[in-house]
């Protein structure tokens, strides 16, 4: 069953890519891909369980799946005070859901710092100028139309910031098998 649940981590990465891309183009992020991630969480939940001898200890220990969906809701409830304050699109909030259910409980202080970190860094960048040579480009166009409309595309922080921190546990282990 571990190759089903790497195979579902794998799809909801890209899912998650296009959902930062979306957002980029449009500043919105549907609820299709929202809805879509949050079902392959629970298939990979199933494949966690049907692969685990405790059943119990993986329902129901912080670092199993009611940490992850405690995380989940959690996080949530969080964009939906953000989203009520205007301080976050109603996508931006929804992506919180499925984010805090593959990030977890245990990966949240993760999260929220490279949240912090990335989202200091990406308003900074916004302040520069964009150099002649590529400013033509599509992309930078984009840049150009986000840094005047002052609308910044949280999603695409969110995500990134998510896939730093579900990338940390294996950098971590490869740094002590040396």
């Amino acid at each position: 069953m571990l190759q089903a649940s790497d195979f579902i981590i794998s799809l909801s990465v890209f899912i998650f890519l296009y959902a930062a891309w979306t957002d980029f183009r449009t500043w919105k992020i549907p609820n299709t891909l929202v809805l879509a991630l949050v079902t392959l969480y629970a298939l990979r939940a199933v494949a966690v369980m049907l692969g685990s001898e405790d059943v119990g200890a993986t329902l129901f220990a912080s670092s199993g799946i009611g940490g992850d969906v405690g995380a989940g809701l959690l996080m949530f409830m969080l964009g939906v005070v953000l989203w009520a304050f205007r301080l976050f699109g109603a996508g931006d909030a929804k992506l919180f859901m499925p984010i805090g259910l593959f990030v977890g409980w245990h990966g949240m202080l993760p999260f929220s710092l490279l949240l912090l970190v990335l989202g200091i860094v990406t308003l900074l960048i916004l302040r520069l100028p964009v150099p002649l040579r590529v400013a033509h480009l599509a992309f930078f166009m984009r840049i150009e139309e986000i840094r005047a409309s002052r609308k910044v595309p949280y999603g695409v922080v969110m995500v990134f910031a998510m896939l730093l921190t579900l990338a940390l546990p294996p950098i971590r282990e490869q740094l002590q098998l040396r």
